[in-house]
């Protein structure tokens, strides 16, 4: 069974085609809009989420499906009822889940006891969607992704840190990563990024600087300083370590040239300002939107249609 749970288990082959596929719905909806008809995509969710639930249902529906979504506050799933059985019941009454979970290991319990194909829709360690449709971004805008570099500004011991390691460096894309020492990424993850860089000839790099981090750069990326699994009671302190990482005009003149993107919800004023988001260099609604016809690629090549 074929699953979608991080980047770091796609080929840079299938990374490139499921890009253009989306490039080529997008282009032309209509062609795709009956090839799921008849099946069932159920959307979990430990948390809520604007981008992962309205493109995930309107993708499905737009495809001639059907979608449920289904909250596990309401769920007996760890309390009582095992992740194996919540699998193997749920899986002979749909044909495809998205998971949105706080848990990786709740994630891959789930797919290892599936009969469907499950998405990563987002955990606490990885954000493997929206870096697909990210990728899709870039490639729509610059025309291409090798020798492109995109710099990260920011927390980045984060899951969508840790998906732009393993897409940029596996799609040839040059990643460097501005954080404080102290929210360094994953060390294994960023072992890993490396490993596919000296594969598909891109660069990794981690720096302390932003402003060495952002120099030269094509695309300039940040996200969120309190992701989900940070408690509110450090936003404080958090800020402070921060600031210095903060995506605003002076910042983005180290690259004159670069795009500026952010996966969203954006707190204005924290990781970015309005004279950034709001610039002609943004493009973070593009961003959001392609999620849409990235996930139709992604939907339609694990359903092998």
């Amino acid at each position: 069974m074929k699953h979608f749970l991080s980047l770091a288990n796609l080929s840079s082959k299938e990374m490139h085609m499921l890009i253009n596929k989306g490039i080529a719905i997008k282009k032309n909806p209509s062609r795709f809009s009956s090839k799921l008809k008849g099946k069932t995509l159920i959307l979990l969710f430990d948390e809520p989420s604007l981008r992962t639930r309205i493109s995930f249902e309107a993708g499905m529906l737009q495809l001639g499906g059907h979608a449920i979504t289904y909250h596990l506050s309401e769920s007996t799933v760890g309390k009582k009822e095992s992740p194996k059985d919540f699998s193997q019941v749920l899986s002979r009454y749909v044909d495809i889940i998205m998971a949105r979970l706080y848990s990786s290991e709740m994630l891959a319990e789930i797919a290892r006891n599936s009969r469907v194909p499950v998405i990563n829709g987002m955990t606490s360690a990885e954000h493997p969607c929206q870096v697909l449709s990210d990728l899709m971004t870039i490639c729509e805008k610059r025309g291409k992704l090798k020798g492109l570099k995109l710099a990260y500004v920011g927390d980045g011991l984060n899951n969508t840190t840790h998906s732009l390691l393993y897409g940029c460096s596996k799609s040839g894309v040059d990643v460097s990563i501005g954080c404080p020492k102290q929210m360094m990424p994953d060390s294994k993850v960023l072992a890993k990024a490396k490993e596919f860089a000296k594969i598909h000839g891109s660069k990794v790099h981690v720096t302390a600087s932003a402003s060495e981090a952002v120099s030269g750069s094509d695309i300039i990326y940040t996200d969120s300083w309190m992701s989900y699994h940070v408690p509110h009671n450090q936003e404080k302190s958090r800020h402070k370590i921060l600031m210095p990482y903060q995506v605003n005009k002076q910042l983005m003149k180290h690259a004159p040239k670069a795009l500026f993107m952010h996966c969203l919800p954006a707190k204005r004023g924290a990781e970015v300002t309005d004279g950034v988001i709001d610039s002609k260099a943004s493009i973070v609604y593009d961003q959001a939107e392609n999620r849409l016809h990235a996930q139709k690629a992604l939907l339609l090549w694990l359903m092998k249609k």
